[in-house]
Parts: C-alpha cells; structure tokens; sequence
C-alpha cells in the first residue's frame, strides 16, 4: 500500500462522495498524481463502506460536505440532469482516442449546456426586448363594428 500525501487523501475523498466507484478513483489517481493504488485502498477513504468505519472526522465532514453539494445538483433520475451528464460528457473526452470523437463530444455538451435539449421556449419583443402588450377598453359595439367592416373589406 503506498502512503498518501494530504492533496491525494483529499482527491480520493472528494471523487468517492462524488459517487466515482473506488476503481475508477484508483485509475483517476494514476492519471492525476502518478501513484499506483488499489481499490480497495481507495474505499478506505468511504465512510459509507464497510472499509471506510476507521476514516478520521476531518475526512468524514469533507466526505459529507462534498456528497451533500454533488447531491444538491442531482435528481432521482440522474441522466436527467445536466450535472450529472456534464460529468459523463467530461469522463468521456478524457477516454476519447481520436480527434472527432473528441469533438462531436464537445459539440454535444456545448450543445447540452446551451439549453438545446431543452422544453424552455423564450418569447421575446423586437430587438430581444419584453413584448408589448396594449390594454384598451373597447366595447361590444366597437368591436361589433370593427369585425363588420374586416368581413366586408375581406
């Protein structure tokens, strides 16, 4: 087992309450410090696991803070959140071989996070303005006689 640095107990802690399951945090750690860990040394640093019951205070309020702002972005569905499918978009360039995979990866969380996916209509006036609205007072006779005259004129 190697001996971890306080910045690596820190990132494990964080990638595990982020819901990264301990393999992928083992290979995350690899890739970002360099150090060969195992996963079980990494579930050691989830106090919601058997291996975890040890873990300090200071660990464990990091872990639950960390858990409860990841959770804070996410729903019951979570491909239904834009959090949640930023991350996999994010995990996902970081695997990607080649150059247009890559891209079209961009592309769709550009898109993602522009609101194309979205049911959001916005109803702007000229020029991106509100819209003007116009209140009048008009009686049955007026528009009686407005409506006549459209008909004949049609």
């Amino acid at each position: 087992m190697a001996a971890l640095k306080e910045p690596v107990k820190i990132f494990i802690v964080q990638a595990l309450a982020c819901r990264d399951t301990p393999q992928e945090v083992a290979i995350l750690v690899k890739q970002e410090f360099g150090i060969d860990i195992d996963r079980m040394q990494c579930a050691a640093y989830d106090p919601t696991k058997v291996a975890g019951k040890n873990l300090s205070a200071k660990f464990k309020k990091l872990f639950n803070e960390t858990r409860e702002k990841f959770d804070d972005g996410l729903i019951d569905i979570p491909i239904a959140n834009k959090h949640y499918r930023m991350r996999q978009y994010d995990k996902l360039l970081n695997k990607a071989k080649n150059i247009p995979m890559a891209l079209r990866i961009m592309e769709q969380a550009a898109k993602d996070s522009g609101g194309l996916f979205t049911n959001r209509k916005e109803i702007t006036g000229a020029n991106g303005g509100p819209v003007e609205t116009v209140q009048s007072q008009t009686t049955v006779e007026d528009y009686l006689k407005a409506r006549e005259k459209a008909l004949d004129e049609y």
